[in-house]
């Protein structure tokens, strides 16, 4: 049964940690059995590397990628057999817009770790580890962190940018290491109370990742996207799109331009969403629900008492 109150968000990279989902794996079946799908398909014992690291490899986007999909998707199955109710719209942060469509029916799951371990190398090989970086802002309006990064960008005649604008005042700049470093140090002389480097190891959602836009184009061509069954906000224009051929372009936008995090929350909102449910390792995102709307009521789907608790208290 849907509920009008419901909308599922789905984290991206930045919230796999070792160990993720012990407890939801020991309890559910369903959760396992994703787990061995995907790695049926990847080739790699991914529960194994979950479990047992290192951490290093966890964090390589290529392999990333496809391990968070899985935990999204394994803890929706999860919600589905524990009679949870179907939520009126969905979002995915970056990774994450990948996982809400298989969980709307868009994309068949084995699709999804395939096409997003892809993407993931991809991205990977647009800048080579070490090259870029990404950091989280807070405390400077998005305006200003657009206009320094501008400026630095400029400067140096290096790429750094604003990429993720996740709630007011919170903002993920991106590029190549010296620019996002300088960027840094100007955001804190304007007043920035933190700079969180991220533990990434591409430079998401900026220009340099065009090439893997490209790259990823030609995969995607031969993946069966249906219209999901359940709206999905997108990432780069905060709007629900039924069409396939359409979700097929802006996922592949998707991946040199800027994540629309807080007008994508609003779009939830309009829907009519109260209750924000993270399908997904982390609370990261009930954070920044909570951020752009101090009204809602946000959930993480991670531990399982909780997860029980909440299908039966949202029924």
């Amino acid at each position: 049964m849907r509920d009008n109150t419901i909308a599922f968000v789905f984290p991206g990279q930045g919230s796999q940690q070792l160990g993720m989902l012990a407890a939801a794996h020991d309890r559910f079946a369903v959760v396992r059995d994703a787990f061995e799908e995907a790695s049926d398909v990847l080739g790699y014992n991914v529960w194994s590397l979950v479990a047992s690291g290192p951490q290093e490899a966890l964090n390589l986007t290529e392999t990333t990628q496809p391990i968070l999909l899985t935990c999204s998707v394994a803890l929706w199955r999860a919600w589905g057999e524990a009679s949870g109710a179907v939520p009126v719209i969905m979002a995915g942060h970056s990774l994450g817009e990948f996982s809400a469509l298989v969980c709307a029916g868009a994309l068949e799951f084995t699709d999804a770790v395939k096409l997003v371990r892809k993407r993931g190398e991809f991205m990977q090989a647009a800048v080579p580890a070490g090259q870029g970086a990404m950091a989280a802002i807070i405390g400077v309006e998005d305006s200003e962190v657009t206009r320094i990064c501008q400026q630095v960008a400029q400067e140096e005649d290096d790429v750094v940018s604003a990429v993720n604008f996740n709630s007011p005042g919170q903002v993920v700049i991106a590029g190549r290491v010296a620019a996002v470093d300088l960027a840094i140090i100007a955001l804190k002389e304007a007043g920035a109370k933190r700079a969180l480097p991220l533990p990434v190891s591409a430079p998401f959602h900026t220009q340099l990742m065009k090439p893997a836009g490209e790259h990823l184009a030609e995969v995607i061509a031969g993946i069966t996207i249906s219209s999901p069954k359940i709206p999905v906000v997108h990432n780069v224009n905060a709007t629900v799109e039924p069409d396939p051929e359409k979700i097929r372009e802006l996922l592949v936008e998707q991946i040199y331009s800027p994540v629309q995090w807080t007008a994508s929350m609003g779009k939830l909102i309009e829907a009519g969403a109260t209750n924000i449910i993270e399908c997904g390792p982390g609370k990261v995102l009930s954070g920044l629900s909570r951020r752009i709307e101090k009204t809602l009521d946000c959930y993480s789907l991670e531990n399982p008492e909780v997860l029980l608790e909440t299908a039966a208290e949202l029924k």
